[in-house]
């Protein structure tokens, strides 16, 4: 769900993946995650035409809170906080939750 009619928090993490699909970029941002503290604000940059229903449908699969896109006049951002709940996910496939 995202904060309709509410300002987009700046990120403390940026993950770019411009011109990359979601797999890649499901794996990149899994990495970049790794170890940051619930709370977190991610902006991730992604030009693939999935993006807008893979992340949030990996948030909502993971537990993270898909925050909708975020403003940017040159490029497409969307914004998630990290969940202390969240569920972990396979290193080499981010798509799937581990047994954990």
């Amino acid at each position: 769900m995202s904060l309709a009619n509410q300002e987009i928090p700046a990120p403390d993490i940026t993950v770019d993946d411009t011109g990359l699909l979601c797999v890649t970029l499901l794996m990149r941002l899994r990495g970049e995650i790794d170890g940051a503290e619930p709370g977190t604000v991610v902006h991730v940059v992604d030009t693939d035409p999935a993006a807008p229903l893979d992340l949030p449908a990996w948030c909502h699969m993971t537990g993270h809170h898909y925050l909708g896109p975020a403003p940017d006049d040159d490029r497409p951002v969307y914004a998630l906080r990290l969940s202390a709940k969240a569920r972990p996910t396979a290193a080499g496939a981010p798509w799937r939750l581990t047994d954990t």
